[in-house]
């Protein structure tokens, strides 16, 4: 979790530092769905590496976006899922679907 002094005084870089890269937004858009097993995310995500996820869920869970949690099985269980926080950004994404639909049905007018 970054420091409140590591924190960009913009409100809008502070959300582009947590969420701003390609893979981070389409791992948060999948668990705005459901909790997944780690299979399970990497297969919803055509193109993305084994290392790649598991630094980017590390990265989530670090920032308090998401939970990791293990089940005492053998073998082990983990799922992924969404916190309390990482749950809020679900208007957020709701409002980039309804953008791209838009964006793509001017595309397909012109």
């Amino acid at each position: 979790m970054l420091a409140k002094k590591e924190l960009p005084e913009c409100p809008v870089a502070t959300l582009v530092e947590l969420i701003g890269n390609k893979w981070k937004l389409l791992i948060i858009r999948n668990l705005l769905s459901s909790t997944l097993r780690f299979g399970q995310l990497k297969k919803g995500l055509p193109g993305i590496s084994q290392k790649v996820l598991t630094d980017n869920l590390r990265a989530l869970e670090n920032d308090g976006l998401v939970i990791r949690t293990v089940y005492p099985e053998v073998p082990p269980r983990v799922e992924y899922s969404l916190t309390e926080l990482g749950n809020s950004l679900r208007p957020l994404f709701q409002s980039m679907e309804a953008w791209g639909n838009h964006y793509k049905e001017f595309v397909s007018s012109n």
